[in-house]
């Protein structure tokens, strides 16, 4: 039990120096754990409008990973991109494609087959079938990220899938508190967040802290 602390913060550590460089992705990262933290408000209140809140922060999310992270080598960090992607616990940029592409095949789904086989009453109206789909986007959410998890217990033991599920969980609290001042350093024109290259947030040298927990 005393490894899990460090599994943690290797596992945000990693994540924070790969992953989040630039300044934009931070930033709609602050945005997208502001969102969420409505979504987990929601979520035992109205769980479909949560699936729909849910959703726009995580596309909010990868808006940032796509279009404004740095690919190709790291210079950073000196390492290249197919060995973070190698070493990322958890989706790494072909999982996230796959998880994207089948977000986006759910309202066709529905669209196609008005209740899914039986799973939904039929839709009276147009409201009501947006409802459907912000159930089916938390069912594929949650079942996302259990069945990454389930990977991970194969993969790189328990302990490590356990920590990273605990670590999707407080994300948003965690990326409020790692990038409230991104929104500045952005606004004073800082595109790569200057401070990864210094950072360590462990024993080991920054260097050596990659490594698949």
């Amino acid at each position: 039990m005393s490894r899990l602390p460090d599994m943690l913060r290797t596992q945000r550590f990693d994540d924070y120096r790969f992953y989040h460089q630039s300044t934009v992705n931070q930033t709609l990262h602050l945005f997208s754990a502001i969102i969420f933290l409505a979504c987990y408000a929601l979520l035992f209140r109205d769980p479909a409008l949560a699936g729909l809140v849910g959703w726009l922060a995580m596309l909010t999310r990868q808006t940032g990973h796509f279009f404004f992270e740095p690919n190709g080598y790291d210079a950073v960090n000196d390492v290249s991109n197919e060995y973070k992607e190698a070493v990322k616990v958890g989706y790494n940029q072909t999982r996230k494609i796959i998880l994207l592409l089948v977000w986006g095949s759910a309202p066709i789904a529905l669209y196609a087959y008005p209740t899914l086989f039986g799973l939904f009453a039929a839709p009276v109206d147009r409201l009501d079938f947006m409802r459907h789909v912000g159930v089916l986007w938390l069912a594929i959410g949650v079942s996302g990220a259990l069945a990454r998890m389930l990977q991970l217990f194969v993969a790189r033991g328990v302990a490590t899938g356990l920590v990273w599920g605990f670590k999707v969980l407080t994300d948003p609290l965690h990326n409020i508190a790692l990038y409230w001042n991104s929104p500045l350093k952005l606004m004073r024109g800082e595109l790569i967040d200057s401070a990864i290259a210094d950072a360590n947030w462990g024993d080991e040298a920054p260097e050596e802290a990659a490594h698949p927990t």
